[in-house]
């Protein structure tokens, strides 16, 4: 796919949010943030009895980039389990969304993929084992 491509479908997702919004019945939900450039993104999943997300949401602010990748990832998580969710590739997932496009603002473009992983974290510590 050429640059074009990434550029029109990164303000897409920017301008047409996918699973925009707060989920009130999140299972786990997480803010991450780029104090440098102001971008802030909030994950929320739904996960059921087999750690699967059901339903992935976000809500933030900041830069077309930040904004865009919250939204393209929240498509790609559902359906994943959150064993998945914590193997993602970082490299895959700048590569998904326009490596080319995205290479100079990398902790913009990697802000919500780490946010993801980090509410499978934030998961696992709430749903450890007592013992």
């Amino acid at each position: 796919m050429d640059r074009q491509f990434y550029i029109e479908n990164l303000l897409d997702h920017y301008e047409n949010p996918r699973n925009r919004y707060k989920m009130e019945d999140a299972t786990v939900s997480i803010m991450g943030g780029n104090p440098g450039c102001g971008d802030i993104v909030t994950i929320y999943l739904k996960v059921d009895a087999d750690e699967r997300v059901v339903a992935a949401s976000f809500e933030g602010e900041g830069c077309t980039i930040s904004q865009a990748a919250a939204s393209m990832l929240t498509e790609m998580l559902v359906g994943m389990t959150l064993s998945e969710v914590r193997a993602m590739d970082i490299d895959a997932f700048i590569d998904e969304i326009g490596r080319e496009v995205v290479i100079s603002r990398p902790k913009c473009a990697t802000l919500a993929i780490n946010t993801a992983k980090a509410a499978e974290r934030k998961y696992r510590a709430e749903h450890a084992p007592q013992g």
